[in-house]
Formats: structure tokens, sequence, C-alpha cells
């Protein structure tokens, strides 16, 4: 499986069942992350096998998010009709997407901050399948989609769901403090996912799955939103679709979230306030 992921100091890999290689030994002109994007939207990453570098296990390396540069982050909600009616609120005919700011973005362990109590005192985590886009496009065809997609990454989304219950126009705020979503060590390339459809995603909190759900029960799977939100705006490299959750649970500090999604990976962080 051929993954893209950062070391905690920075240093962009190249990845695969048997390890990680710097990805420059693998292609010198390849000197970030942001630049394989494309090669990995298109098939052409080179093979880490063939890397001028020993591999190194995946249990010896500590992961860093693995973009250093993140574009657009747009997040959809309710896209799993059961999340829907845990909330007592109607499925949406369209995706109810909203975008994060840059600032919330954290890696792998987090930790996940929780604002201080006057601020928020019910906030939820949700785990998520995202997409991240591979290449510069705009009015993409669900059939084309996945032509632009690099690969896919686990996330833990969070809300402080008492912001968003005194006005659904409080969305962003309530999404958008910092550490709010944290991202999987390694992206996965789209041709390493054989049955997107059947995979399972799952939030997990204290070791008990709160939630979970497979992606064939979305109401907009993910090739689908690609194409949605490119007839909004220009993607490019770098920009993540995040793509709902199959349901949240409540944190508080001292708690140890996952967001564990079948073949991609999973990633886990620890909660404080």
């Amino acid at each position: 499986m051929v993954r893209l992921a950062r070391s905690a100091g920075g240093a962009p890999l190249l990845g695969d069942d048997t390890g990680y290689v710097p990805l420059s030994a693998a292609d010198p002109s390849l000197t970030s992350i942001c630049d394989a994007l494309p090669r990995a939207a298109s098939g052409t990453l080179p093979d880490p096998g063939k890397a001028t570098a020993e591999p190194i296990p995946a249990s010896d390396i500590s992961f860093a998010s693995p973009l250093g540069k993140y574009g657009k982050l747009w997040g959809i909600g309710l896209n799993y009709a059961e999340h829907a009616s845990d909330l007592d609120e109607d499925r949406p005919t369209e995706p109810a997407s909203f975008m994060k700011p840059k600032t919330a973005v954290t890696g792998p362990g987090g930790p996940i901050r929780l604002p201080e109590r006057e601020i928020s005192d019910r906030v939820t985590a949700e785990g998520e399948l995202a997409v991240v886009i591979g290449r510069t496009c705009g009015n993409v065809a669900k059939d084309d989609a996945e032509s632009v997609i690099a690969g896919y990454v686990p996330v833990i989304d969070m809300t402080a769901e008492d912001i968003l219950e005194k006005n659904p126009r409080y969305l962003t705020r309530s999404k958008g403090f910092d550490s709010f979503i944290v991202f999987g060590s390694s992206i996965l390339t789209t041709d390493e996912v054989r049955n997107l459809e059947s995979v399972t995603v799952q939030t997990i909190v204290n070791g008990e799955v709160k939630a979970e759900n497979q992606v064939r029960n979305m109401m907009t799977p993910p090739r689908e939103l690609v194409s949605f939100h490119s007839n909004i705006m220009t993607f490019e490299p770098g920009d993540i679709i995040s793509t709902g959750t199959p349901g949240a649970s409540p944190i508080d500090a001292g708690d140890h979230v996952t967001a564990d999604v079948e073949v991609v990976g999973d990633v886990s962080a620890d909660v404080v306030r």
C-alpha cells in the first residue's frame, strides 16, 4: 500500500508495507508532500521499493500531520442518515458543507485542546474519512472525480455542540477552535482502496466504539462530494474534504479518541483542557 507521510521533524516520506523512505530518495524532484500530490492523483508516484534508501519501519517513526501546508478544509455535516436521526435533524437533500480554518489542524496524538468551560462545556468528537485533492481542478464530473483525488486519510473532527445549539449560524465558530481537526499519519493513495463503498468508519472513545457505518450509507459519496464542491470553487493540491461522521461522542479532558477508517488507517489523540 503506497502512502505519503511526514516525520515529526517535517521530512517528506514515501512508504509501503515494508516501511518508509525519504521521498527524495524515490524521486529527487519531489521535495514536499504537496509536490507529490499531483503524481498521486495521476497514479505515477515512484516505487518506494526502488528508492536509494533502505525502508524504515513505521513503528520506528514519529509522524506529523501528512501535509506541512493545508489548503481549503471542507467538512460535511449529516452525511449519514443515522447520524441525522441521532440529532433529531432532517437529512439534507444536498451536502451540508462548512469550512474550517487551517489553524484548527493538528497531527497524530493531538492533543485535542478543549475550550475553557465558560466558552464551551460540551464538545463532541467524530471519526471521519477525508479526501485529499491532488491537482488543480474545477467543474469535475462525477465519473472523473477519482482522477483529481490524491488519496484518503483518517481524521477526528470536533464540534462545540452547545455553541451550535444556540444558533445554527454559529457552525463555523463551533468547528473552528485550534486542534479541532486531527489528521492521521499518512495519505493512502486511491488505487489501494479497491471498494471504497464497503469501508467502515468508526468513532472510538476510550477504546469503546461509539458509532460506526459504511461509506455506502453516505447521502453523498466521497467522489460526488468532490464533483459537487468543484462547481463552487477551484480545488488545489492540499485541499481537503472530510466526508462526515457516522456519529459523534461527547469528550472531556483525559479521554482518548480514535477515528478508525478500514483499510485507510486510524488516528488517535488525547483530550486536554
